[in-house]
This record gives C-alpha cells, sequence and structure tokens, in this order.
C-alpha cells in the first residue's frame, strides 16, 4: 500500500476532491479504504439489532440499512479517519515504556461483535505507525491522535503492533460513538450522493477534531503547570 507518496490524477471524484489541496494522496487513499472497512462492520453491526445498541446505530438503523456499496464509498471519502483506538489517552499506550496493556483496557464490552475486526484493527494500527513516522504534521487530523500518543505509538515495533492488534481489537471504536448528529450528516449525504452535504459532513468532522485536540493540547498544559514543568520565559517544557 505505501508504495510512494506523491499527487496522482485519480477518476473518483469523491476522492480525487481530497488529494489536491493534502501533502500525501497516498495516505488519503489508505484512510479511505480504512473508512469502507469501517462503515462496512458499522452496517454489519447494525443490522444485527443488538440490544443494547449503541445510539448511533439504533437511531440510525434505516439508514444504515440504506447505506450500499457506492454510498459507502462516498461515506469513506473523508480526509480524517473514521475509526478511534484510544489515540488521544496516553495511559493507554504506556504498555510501550513497560507497564502491561491489560492494565490500560478500555472498560465495558467491545463496540464490535462481528466478524472482521481483527484484521481491521492490524490494518488501523500499522498505517497509523506508518503515518506518524512519514507524516507527523497531518496525524492530528488524519487521525485524531494527540502527539504524546503518537510519540508512543512511533516508538512501538512492528511485532508490537502485530501483537497489539491479536490481543486488543476492542479498542476500535467508531470515532463519535455517541454524536448521532455527525453520523447522521454524514450517512443522508452519502446515501443522497448531493455533493455540498458530503463537504459540509466532512468538514464537521474536521471542526470537531481540530476542538478537541485544542481541548486537550489546553488540558495537558495546564496539567503541566500544576506540575511546575512549565516555563514561562521559554514558552513551552
Amino acid at each position: 500500500m505505501w508504495l510512494q507518496c506523491e499527487k496522482e490524477p485519480h477518476t473518483d471524484g469523491d476522492r480525487a476532491q481530497w488529494e489536491a489541496p493534502w501533502p500525501c494522496a497516498e495516505i488519503l487513499r489508505a484512510l479511505t479504504e480504512l473508512n469502507e472497512q469501517c462503515l462496512e462492520l458499522l452496517t454489519a453491526q447494525a443490522l444485527q439489532r443488538c440490544v443494547p445498541a449503541a445510539p448511533m446505530l439504533r437511531e440510525l438503523g434505516e439508514l444504515w440499512s440504506r447505506l450500499d456499496a457506492a454510498g459507502r464509498r462516498r461515506a469513506a471519502a473523508c480526509p480524517y479517519l473514521l475509526l478511534d483506538a484510544g489515540f488521544t489517552d496516553p495511559l493507554r499506550w504506556g504498555w510501550i515504556a513497560g507497564s502491561r496493556v491489560e492494565d490500560r483496557e478500555p472498560g465495558g464490552p467491545s463496540f464490535f461483535t462481528v466478524p472482521g475486526v481483527t484484521g481491521l484493527a492490524y490494518q488501523v494500527f500499522s498505517n497509523a505507525w506508518y503515518m506518524v513516522r512519514t507524516q507527523p504534521l497531518g496525524v492530528p487530523v488524519f487521525l485524531g491522535m494527540s502527539a504524546p500518543c503518537a510519540a508512543l505509538l512511533r516508538a512501538c515495533t512492528l511485532r508490537q503492533i502485530t501483537e497489539l492488534a491479536e490481543g486488543h481489537a476492542a479498542w476500535l471504536r467508531p470515532r463519535w460513538a455517541t454524536r448521532t448528529r455527525i453520523w447522521r450528516e454524514l450517512l443522508q449525504a452519502a446515501i443522497s450522493g448531493e455533493g455540498l452535504a458530503l463537504e459540509k459532513a466532512r468538514m464537521h468532522g474536521v471542526n470537531l477534531l481540530a476542538m478537541e485536540l485544542k481541548s486537550l493540547d489546553q488540558t495537558g498544559l495546564h496539567e503541566r503547570r500544576r506540575a511546575g514543568e512549565f516555563r514561562p520565559e521559554l514558552g513551552s517544557v
């Protein structure tokens, strides 16, 4: 997948519109592939009609049932990953420094109960590992990942990535799993194929990621100040 990082022409209008402004078209194609797999699993999960089900599945069941392959391709063409794996939680990644990964397992059951989660987890973790090494400036938007988590993931070996995917696929969650509105916007736009609605839904996601990461940065700065690690005369730790 990662053969080159350069802009290339693309015949798919939904995807091509996102390639030009970004530094690496290959990254965006990888995100689209991951997002398509995510949407396939979410559709399968929604159609199982499990009880209890997450609001984004239960309340939007009719939309998930109408999301065909073409709609998934349109919804997948976002400049960010529609999945999260604790990419803003550095404590979860502390096992890299020696603590046990089991100590950081998120509480509650796995979001996904349908087959295919482990394979997708490997794709997510391995692609994220590649991105933090080759596109560090784009990682906050591409993955919604904070700087501390990016530094920890960058330190992983490929063997650790494989072990993580095999043992902790339950970390995968759809991004904004409790925000039904943004998923409704994205699904409705993808089903209709209306270009302006798709752009609005995608940019809504970009804005949410930006606000979330800004909030994390401010929280981290406050904690460093309380710990006496921030020196105003330097403007950094």
